[in-house]
């Protein structure tokens, strides 16, 4: 018998980016909360999924009743998120037990495809220990530090940084791993090198492997990002 699949989203933030008195999660996107739909696509390829969801200590109640008056009644825990997103996840991986796989991924991607989702869960059944989608980099990049002449801030080329593209990846969510090994890699010290969970999971020495993610699995920040997603969604 196979692990069962667990999903972890991550909903904590409050999106001061964004420009709205409501958190991003919340907004409505294609006529239901960017919320709903990112734990949707999850539901849709894996029906059995469990799910963890973490929010905002002051939203916990807001999100139960929204599920409520919109009929959206599925099973799921949810966390109150921490200090920072190291801490949302440590407090929502305490709710998974050991032997699972684990899909951690940000409430604010919609658009994630079941193809990609299905994708990896297959290639962790079959022996990744941890797995995340990445994207190459199709811009030239510039090595350039932030410089204050005057009392005005510039930007300077850092002289002698040349930055290879063809070895620059983006890196998306969910990233996947075995429960027990994530949650133990989540017991070590916080620290701001840890990015996101594969940083974690590789200070920890589990090894993570890599699949090409989605263009359009886009991270909702700015209202900019709600029109792109918006248009993403009608192809």
């Amino acid at each position: 018998m196979g692990r069962k699949r667990y999903l972890v989203v991550t909903a904590a933030g409050h999106g001061t980016r964004m420009g709205s008195a409501l958190p991003k999660q919340f907004l409505e996107f294609e006529g239901k909360p960017v919320l709903r739909r990112t734990v949707e696509r999850f539901l849709s390829a894996d029906p059995e999924i469990k799910i963890v969801t973490v929010l905002p200590s002051d939203y916990l109640e807001e999100w139960r009743s929204l599920c409520l008056r919109t009929n959206f009644v599925i099973p799921q825990i949810l966390v109150q998120g921490g200090i920072t997103r190291f801490h949302s996840v440590q407090n929502a991986l305490s709710k998974i037990p050991d032997g699972a796989i684990v899909a951690i991924h940000d409430g604010v991607r919609p658009l994630v495809s079941e193809k990609l989702i299905l994708e990896m869960f297959e290639k962790m059944d079959a022996g990744c220990r941890a797995l995340i989608p990445v994207l190459p980099m199709v811009d030239t990049l510039k090595a350039i530090r932030k410089v204050n002449v005057d009392g005005e801030e510039r930007l300077e080329t850092i002289p002698g940084v040349a930055v290879d593209r063809s070895t620059v990846f983006g890196a998306q969510t969910p990233q996947m791993f075995y429960s027990e090994e994530i949650k133990a890699a989540y017991r070590q010290p916080y620290s701001t090198s840890f990015t996101d969970d594969a940083s974690v999971a590789q200070q920890f020495g589990i090894p993570v492997d890599y699949v090409i993610g989605e263009r359009t699995n886009i991270k909702l920040t700015t209202p900019e990002d709600l029109a792109i997603a918006s248009a993403f969604a009608k192809l």
